[in-house]
């Protein structure tokens, strides 16, 4: 099994800088997930930690607020999901729910904390490949939002 989900994260765009020995040390935490089309991931604010690389399928990141549900940003295979599962005691940003089938990998928030410490190289690959996610979904929440709240979209009754 541990072979199956080597070859499958070394598919996944967030290990391609990786080293063979880190991409290794990664599979070796990694369990399969499934979700089911419309099944809630997390909501926002819960402490569960788990961070997952999208194999197939897509999630949808919501804000929900008064009155409805938000979509921020679509995620698809090969993207990433819950980042704020290395931050301890990190509420969730925002809720996840799956749009169709999904497939992931899952890594334990505490687990890999623990990895990183044993072996800060591995650590620093890792949180340098993920600023890189941060800063994209931060910038991908800004469009959106710029798009919902421009002059063009108003007028157009968005």
């Amino acid at each position: 099994m541990t072979q199956t989900l080597l070859q499958t994260l070394q598919k996944h765009p967030f290990v391609a800088e990786f080293s063979p020995e880190h991409t290794a040390r990664l599979a070796a935490m990694a369990r399969l997930v499934h979700f089911e089309a419309d099944q809630l991931i997390f909501h926002e604010g819960d402490l569960y930690s788990v961070f997952y690389l999208l194999d197939d399928g897509m999630v949808a990141l919501e804000l929900e607020v008064p009155g409805h549900v938000l979509r921020v940003q679509t995620l698809y295979a090969g993207d990433e999901l819950d980042w704020s599962a290395v931050l301890p005691q990190a509420g969730k940003h925002f809720q996840a729910r799956a749009l169709e089938p999904t497939t992931a990998l899952a890594f334990e928030g505490a687990e890999l904390l623990a990895s990183f410490k044993s072996d800060p190289e591995f650590g620093l690959a890792f949180m340098l490949r993920l600023m890189g996610v941060v800063s994209e979904r931060l910038r991908a929440t800004e469009l959106q939002l710029l798009d919902v709240y421009s002059p063009l979209a108003k007028a157009a009754g968005t």
